[in-house]
Parts: C-alpha cells; sequence; structure tokens
C-alpha cells in the first residue's frame, strides 16, 4: 500500500512539513512550536532583524546543526538578499535580508532555529547602529555571576554617560547593548574594548578581557570583539538548546534572579501578554564618547593578541625530538 502523503499546513504563503516532529535532538520540542514562536513574535522580531544581513543556525534531520550565511540554491527569489564579500571564502556570500513575516516563516520551515544578525545595516554597512559587550561567563557559573557583571558594565557606561538596555543571549550569557549614532566600524570596535577595559579594572579578580580560554583563570569573559561584520543573536531569537530558550530583554532591575531556562519558545508569548519590552527599553541612538574611541585605540585587537601570544607560547615550549617520541 502507498504511504500516505502527509497533510501540509500553509501559514502567509509558505507550506509547512513534518510540524510534528521533533526539532532538534534533545530539544525536547517540536517544529511545530518553533513555527507557532516565530509566527506570534513575528512583529515584535522583525524590527530587530530588518535590513541586517541574516545568519541562522539549522537543525536539519539527520545531520548536525550548522550555521548557513549563504541563502541556498532553492530558496525562493522573493527572499531580499545583502550580496558581501567574503574574504575568509574569497567569494561573494548572499545573505538573506528578513524582513518580512514570510521570510521568517520559510526560515521557520527550513528548521532555522537561531537568527544572527549584523550590527549595521544595508544603508551603510560600516556604521554601526549598536555597540555590544558579550558577557561570558565561566563554564558552570550561575547566572547571577553574569548579572553582577552586567551591574558592573552598567557602572562604567553610567560613568562616561553612556545609556544602553540588556537582554538574556538565550543561552548562558547576556548582550549589552547601546544604540550609537554617526559611528565608524573602527570607533565603534575602540569605544567598546574601551567599556570592557574599564569594566575589568574593577573587578579583575571576577572579570576578564582575555581572549584565551586557558588565560581567564575561571573568570567572566567580556567579549567586546563584536565588530565590523560580526554578529549578535537577535532579540526574540530561540537558541538550540533544551527547551528552546529564547534570547530575552530585561529591565535592569530584572537580572537578578532570571534564569534563561525560564523563558522558551513554549512560553515567551504567554510572558508577554501582548507587550514589546524591547523597544520600550532601548535607548534612542547617542553619540560615542571619545574619550573611549581614544582608549580603545591604544588596547591591542584581542584576536590578533592572542594569535601572537599563540605563536609565541608555541615556540617557547619544549620541542620533542623523534628520537623521544
Amino acid at each position: 500500500m502507498a504511504r500516505r502523503a502527509e497533510p501540509k499546513e500553509e501559514r502567509h504563503g509558505v507550506s509547512f512539513s513534518s510540524l510534528d516532529t521533533e526539532l532538534a535532538a534533545g530539544t525536547g520540542v517540536s517544529k511545530r512550536a518553533l513555527v507557532d514562536y516565530l509566527d506570534g513574535i513575528a512583529d515584535r522580531m522583525l524590527p530587530a532583524l530588518r535590513d541586517r544581513p541574516l545568519s541562522v543556525i539549522r537543525s536539519t534531520r539527520g545531520q548536525m546543526p550548522f550555521m548557513q550565511k549563504n541563502l541556498p540554491d532553492h530558496a525562493p527569489e522573493w527572499i531580499e538578499r545583502a550580496p558581501l564579500w567574503a574574504e575568509a571564502s574569497q567569494r561573494t556570500v548572499d545573505y538573506a535580508l528578513c524582513n518580512d513575516v514570510r521570510t521568517l516563516m520559510w526560515f521557520a520551515n527550513q528548521r532555522a532555529v537561531e537568527y544572527h544578525v549584523t550590527l549595521s545595516c544595508t544603508a551603510d554597512l560600516h556604521a554601526p547602529t549598536h555597540l555590544v559587550i558579550d558577557l561570558d561567563p565561566p563554564e558552570g557559573a550561575a547566572f547571577s555571576v553574569v548579572a553582577a557583571a552586567a551591574h558592573r558594565v552598567h557602572e562604567v557606561l553610567n560613568e562616561v554617560g553612556l545609556a544602553a538596555a540588556v537582554k538574556s543571549g538565550g543561552s548562558k550569557g547576556v548582550h549589552v547593548v547601546m544604540p550609537v549614532t554617526d559611528v565608524s566600524s573602527e570607533e565603534a570596535i575602540f569605544a567598546t574594548r574601551a567599556i570592557a577595559a574599564r569594566t575589568e579594572r574593577l573587578d579583575p579578580d571576577a572579570l576578564t578581557t582575555a581572549f584565551l580560554k586557558d588565560d581567564r583563570g575561571g573568570r567572566l569573559f567580556l567579549d567586546a570583539t563584536r565588530g565590523g561584520l560580526s554578529t549578535v543573536v537577535s532579540v526574540y531569537s530561540p537558541r538550540l538548546r533544551p527547551g528552546a530558550p529564547v534570547s530575552w530583554p530585561l529591565a535592569w532591575d530584572e537580572l537578578n534572579g532570571f534564569e534563561p531556562s525560564d523563558v522558551t519558545i513554549e512560553n515567551a508569548l504567554g510572558l508577554l501578554d501582548g507587550r514589546e519590552p524591547w523597544s520600550a527599553l532601548l535607548p534612542s541612538p547617542q553619540q560615542v564618547p571619545a574619550v573611549l574611541v581614544e582608549e580603545g585605540s591604544e588596547i591591542p585587537t584581542p584576536r590578533v593578541a592572542a594569535m601572537h601570544e599563540g605563536k609565541r607560547r608555541a615556540r617557547a615550549a619544549p620541542q620533542v625530538s623523534s628520537s623521544d617520541a
């Protein structure tokens, strides 16, 4: 007997399949839960995605999850695109622009769980609209450690007159987000480094800007490397973790007592109850203080410094001859 074709559902002009299968091994939620969530959150999430080159993490059945930057050949023509030259691969990458709910639904049907966007828009990719400090706690640290670090960053920002909003990363960390205006990519990178360095000095026993994990000594990493066309997970984006938690907007006084697992694709819409807190929490775009740009210009690029340090350590390591092996 021929196998009966699975009935398909359609939303916003997109036809869906396999909605009642597990989204990804170990998540404990269905693909339907992802589609329902993204459909319900679209009006809140799309403003954060609009006109920003998009990278997604997909979970295709039978494969390991992977990050997709280049739109596949089978992507529909109606998806807006941003072709960008990639130095690493020496080719042009066709990034998607997720500017409408139909595009978001198409990605949902492709099992795109995570949505990562650049800090600048296609109108001017060399003019970031946000600075971001990513707080990356050591393995096994309680979220209270991250909350304490976020408050330290807030202290530094208050000193220099920068306003910020904060959101969970949806995994274990937090993003401190500062909307800015009239700043170049280079100036944004310098300012972000300076903010991280000032924060580290407030509590060097608990906080570090060390790029190499071996140098962090169990301290929380103040990641100031989100610059240029690097990406950050979008607010309201699900994460590919058990339960599918969500990158969630938080008021500063909500950090203490929060747990990333508190908000998932299955309860987030109910918790919002029709609200859109992120746009209310974000301050207006602001000028970056020149003192931060000047300070940060004197700080070595973390990735480059780490690369040189790694080479130095390799040269200094005892050499084992073939006769000793």
